[in-house]
């Protein structure tokens, strides 16, 4: 299945200012059931069966493509396996998945190879949003939809829909965690392990950390970045937790980092603060379950924003929506929540978590 004609797409070459608009008035067409309207039970075979007219009722064959940076990283890892998983569950997609990898310029090559094969549509989580935003671009003026995943475009022509996981919200999540913790603790000491600072998504998590202690009167004390590396983490956390002799709170940005982080901390024989993790991994939410070091909450980043953005492919492809809402159209962003999880929730967290 193709949204545009050859002659569309010759067109859109022709006139390249055109794309986005034609692209945006596809005529999507709203669910018209829900699981609710589904026929009752007959009793018979138990197998789950998608409610007729729903969103997961299989449709035209559409071919998606999707590219993601190299899974060196637990977080990274998790989100090319999440959409793996999507063949089994849709039978309807045919996936094409590039080799995961740091390398713009492959990856670039990896997009040209789905234009060239005219695919129905590319999912893009780029190494480096700002390079990739040209090949984007080119793929929209062929007729392609692109999904942008993760990192964003330079130019928002350059995506149909755009998923996005909420960094500054991360800050504020773990910021109010912290007020509800020591507000009424003036001086109580508050300690960040950010990532990379040079990067973007490292200054929002900060930032909004910041803008939320700022509520009930706290600030950061002690701040050191780190690398979202294990050995990163461990390093910098060595360095802070010898700078600060006490501490009461400590947020760290990144679970993968954690697990170094939280081998300093076993080394250091420090135990007096409440620790706070982000992105959500499961070896960390194991860890807020048992409840016995210092570990007691992580903020989740999600990882499932590629699956989403497969799934957000498929119902444009088949001039679907998102059937809860009234809008009949797939809509331009959606930008996940960043919860906090704490022993009280993590149950409802925990198989979706990925590995670092």
């Amino acid at each position: 299945m193709r949204l545009r004609t050859t002659t569309q797409r010759q067109q859109s070459r022709r006139y390249p200012g055109l794309v986005v608009g034609a692209v945006a008035v596809l005529a999507l067409t709203a669910c018209t059931g829900s699981a609710e309207d589904a026929a009752d039970d007959d009793g018979g075979d138990s197998t789950p069966v998608a409610a007729a007219g729903s969103n997961d009722e299989e449709g035209d064959m559409v071919t998606i493509g999707f590219s993601a940076p190299a899974a060196d990283h637990g977080w990274m890892g998790a989100i090319t396996e999440n959409v793996r998983d999507l063949a089994e569950q849709y039978p309807d997609i045919d996936l094409q998945i590039a080799e995961g990898t740091n390398d713009v310029n492959l990856q670039i090559s990896q997009v040209e190879t789905f234009i060239n094969d005219e695919v129905d549509a590319i999912v893009l989580l780029p190494f480096d949003g700002a390079a990739m935003t040209p090949i984007a671009l080119e793929a929209m003026e062929a007729g392609i939809p692109v999904i942008n995943v993760d990192r964003e475009f330079d130019d928002p022509n350059a995506a149909r829909v755009t998923v996005l996981g909420d960094n500054y919200g991360m800050g504020v999540s773990a910021g109010q965690y912290m007020c509800e913790q020591f507000g009424d603790k003036p001086d109580a000491v508050i300690a960040e392990i950010a990532g990379i600072d040079s990067l973007p998504l490292t200054q929002d998590r900060s930032q909004g950390f910041e803008d939320a202690l700022a509520e009930c009167d706290l600030e950061v004390s002690n701040r050191v970045a780190a690398d979202f590396t294990v050995e990163g983490g461990e390093e910098e956390a060595a360095k802070l937790l010898q700078a600060a002799p006490k501490i009461d709170g400590l947020w760290n940005h990144d679970d993968d980092q954690g697990v170094g982080v939280l081998a300093a901390i076993e080394n250091a024989g420090r135990d007096e603060f409440v620790m706070v993790g982000g992105a959500g991994s499961a070896n960390a939410m194991r860890e807020i379950q048992d409840d016995s070091g210092v570990l007691k909450a992580t903020v989740i980043y999600p990882s499932t924003q590629g699956a989403d953005g497969v799934k957000l492919a498929r119902l444009l492809l088949q001039q679907k929506a998102m059937s809860d809402l009234d809008e009949v159209e797939v809509p331009r962003t959606i930008q996940l929540y960043a919860p906090v999880v704490t022993s009280d929730n993590v149950d409802q967290y925990i198989d979706s978590a990925f590995e670092s």
